[in-house]
């Protein structure tokens, strides 16, 4: 899938390619959202692979106009907003909700380019408000599918639980298996009574090289990037 990337921007990275194999282990179907698209990668690739009804929202313009583009160069459909998730008017509910969102917190060092600033801090879109948003609108035992910070594990569980979303499925992800893990991917839903699931760890890479697993995800996902300037 070839996918046209805003050069001065946030580009994606090996989180959307685990992200979106976690994703497909739970065959996304019905509506589904994607979050803070950027580029669209996420979603396109549940289009590509899945029957679905696909929708997109990004903050910044350049980004909702580059996920039509990589739509249409792909041959896929998704409708795409460009505005604030969390204050967005949705008019219908939906069966998936996806996202990749901004998780680095306020402690971290911070960049000072504005497109890259609104993609990788959570200020942008607070867990809180961003959990909260999607209990308005996901369907009845719809999932919920997201990835963030490791560390954040404690705050991420308890958000969940006061917006009585269930956390079935937990996957962490590992630079290698000497290093803490880096990344949870978390599989949630509404109205659920199951137990939670801590699926095997992935891990990236292993005595230098790229793990079997980690391979054969893109291998699956199969994504080009293309950079270019939008604005």
């Amino acid at each position: 899938m070839f996918l046209y990337q805003e050069e001065s921007g946030f580009l994606f990275n090996s989180d959307s390619h685990f992200l979106y194999d976690f994703i497909a282990s739970f065959n996304p179907r019905g509506k589904v959202l994607d979050i803070g698209c950027g580029c669209g990668i996420l979603g396109l690739l549940c289009a590509r692979d899945f029957t679905i009804d696909l929708y997109s929202i990004d903050s910044q313009e350049h980004n909702s106009f580059l996920t039509l583009k990589n739509a249409k160069i792909n041959a896929l459909q998704t409708t795409a907003i460009c505005d604030n998730f969390l204050t967005h008017d949705f008019d219908q509910k939906f069966d998936f909700i996806l996202s990749n969102p901004p998780y680095y917190h306020n402690g971290v060092t911070q960049c000072e380019n504005t497109k890259m600033h609104i993609s990788r801090y959570n200020n942008h879109l607070p867990l809180s408000a961003m959990i909260q948003k999607a209990n308005q609108i996901i369907a009845p035992r719809g999932h919920l599918l997201f990835c963030y910070d490791a560390k954040q594990l404690q705050e991420i569980m308890q958000i969940l639980h006061d917006f009585k979303f269930t956390v079935e499925d937990i996957r962490f992800v590992y630079g290698t298996m000497h290093k803490k893990g880096q990344l949870v991917m978390i599989h949630a839903r509404k109205g659920s009574r199951s137990l939670c699931n801590i699926l095997p760890p992935l891990v990236h890479f292993k005595e230098g090289e790229l793990s079997v697993e980690a391979a054969d995800i893109y291998h699956k996902t199969r994504t080009y990037s293309i950079k270019c300037k939008t604005i």
